[in-house]
């Protein structure tokens, strides 16, 4: 039997993310063009279900418990035309966390931080952020999320997931998979060890 299809978002941006402000688990809402992207990314998975013959009520459907992906989630599923409250969370899907360094952009960590950030520069995958998390870690608990998936799921989380996933599926290498961009205005589609991404 194929493993299931997961149809996978990153939330929408935040002011955070214009910035380009370390978020991690602080709960930064989404801004105007982050809930446009959001609703975007509904359109596209109504289009994606539909060429696939699937109804959206065909999936199931978990956010991380952070606003920002609670609210993409919610806009997303209006945009399906299912009620917007009725999903999951699971904490399994939270950002990985940085630590003491949520809130800095990196200027501001070369400033305070130059020597911890050499450091990760060396093994950004196994460097465990000051008080926070590595990625290694991350993918830990994404692993044992995943693992509990019987069937098609639409995800509303982070790019830090969305990374963690790409590694423990063995679509890039952890090197690749730490150092590439995650886009927020399209739908992920994870399919074994197959990804596209679909605008």
């Amino acid at each position: 039997m194929p493993p299931p299809t997961l149809y996978f978002i990153r939330h929408g941006e935040t002011d955070w993310n214009v910035e380009r402000r370390l978020q991690g688990q602080h709960d930064i809402p989404l801004n105007a063009l982050g809930r446009v992207q959001a609703a975007r990314c509904g359109a596209i998975l109504h289009e994606l279900l539909a060429r696939h013959g699937r109804s959206p009520a065909d999936c199931r459907y978990v956010a991380s418990p952070l606003g920002r992906a609670r609210e993409t989630m919610e806009l997303l599923r209006l945009r399906l035309g299912l009620d917007p409250g009725d999903y999951r969370t699971d904490a399994r899907l939270m950002e990985m966390s940085f630590g003491r360094w949520e809130g800095f952009t990196y200027l501001e960590l070369q400033e305070r931080e130059a020597a911890a950030l050499a450091e990760r520069d060396r093994d950004k995958w196994g460097f465990v952020l000051p008080g926070g998390e590595s990625y290694a870690q991350l993918v830990q608990r994404v692993r044992h999320w995943y693992e509990t998936i019987e069937q098609d799921t639409v995800v509303a989380s982070h790019g830090g997931v969305c990374r963690a996933l790409m590694a423990h599926l063995g679509i890039v290498s952890e090197q690749v998979a730490s150092m590439g961009a995650v886009r927020q205005d399209c739908v992920y589609v994870f399919c074994g060890d197959r990804l596209t991404c679909h605008e």
